[in-house]
């Protein structure tokens, strides 16, 4: 499903035009066919692609989701505009979630830039540790990849980016994708805040409740993921059509009752 979301194309366009009023070259044309989110539900990782931590250990995408539902956004370190606040949304998200990074779930930030290094993934950790202790970013992984490993990881989540030489600089969106343990593609969280509580079913649903409570299964009953805004929202048919179970049964319950009644011999006098 292709989804190209005007505002976040307003806001690539905001953060760029920033740039230009300061003498640089304008934003390239047809900016929004280019940078985007496609969503891609369903869609396979790249599990077998290798990335590299702040401390250049490497391993493989699946070897760092390490078997858990996924919060994967992707940017770059040295980003002047919408990564640090991709980021702080992230940690905002993640600290209220109720679910803990490294053992509930696992939280990744790919760099598309492939001339990046292991200590620029180490300043960002440190940063986001500093200003959202709550976060656990220690337990984040910050990956670092090769041109072929970050194009095969951002082609499966339908993340498009564009590098301007002009001005050194990538142009692309903002937001989240949730995967699977398997690397599915589960849901997206688009702009650069993200409601802890949607963060959290989405999580709950891609994990298939191997994460969560009963009372998050209970309110993903009467609640669907919209793919259009990336939000959780109340099914009002679905509700229904349980409120019409629920009557039925009760209804059958209380004729049986009354039958039972009726066929129960009345006391001798």
């Amino acid at each position: 499903m292709n989804a190209r979301r005007p505002w976040i194309i307003w806001l690539v366009c905001l953060a760029l035009s920033c740039t230009a009023s300061a003498g640089a070259p304008p934003p390239p044309p047809k900016l929004d066919q280019q940078v985007g989110f496609d969503q891609r539900l369903g869609a396979q990782l790249p599990l077998a692609a290798r990335f590299t931590d702040r401390h250049g250990r490497s391993a493989s995408l699946g070897q760092w989701m390490d078997g858990r539902p996924t919060v994967l956004a992707m940017g770059y370190f040295h980003c002047p505009n919408l990564c640090d606040a991709v980021l702080q949304g992230m940690a905002h998200a993640v600290a209220r979630s109720g679910l803990q990074p490294g053992r509930d779930v696992t939280v990744l930030f790919v760099s598309i830039d492939p001339r990046e290094r292991p200590e620029d993934a180490r300043h960002a950790e440190q940063m986001l540790a500093r200003m959202n202790p709550q976060a656990d970013a220690s337990r984040w992984h910050f990956l670092l990849g090769s041109e072929d490993a970050i194009h095969a990881l951002a082609g499966a989540s339908g993340y498009r980016y564009l590098y301007d030489a002009r001005i050194d600089q990538y142009a692309h969106a903002a937001g989240i994708v949730v995967a699977s343990a398997g690397g599915k593609v589960a849901q997206y969280l688009f702009g650069v805040r993200y409601p802890s509580r949607s963060l959290r079913l989405a999580l709950v649903d891609a994990s298939q409740g191997r994460v969560g409570n009963v009372v998050d299964q209970l309110v993903l009953l009467c609640c669907g993921y919209d793919p259009a805004t990336g939000r959780y929202s109340l099914l009002i048919g679905r509700v229904m059509r349980w409120l019409g179970c629920a009557f039925a049964l009760g209804l059958i319950a209380a004729l049986l009752l009354r039958r039972r009644r009726a066929e129960r011999p009345e006391p001798r006098t």
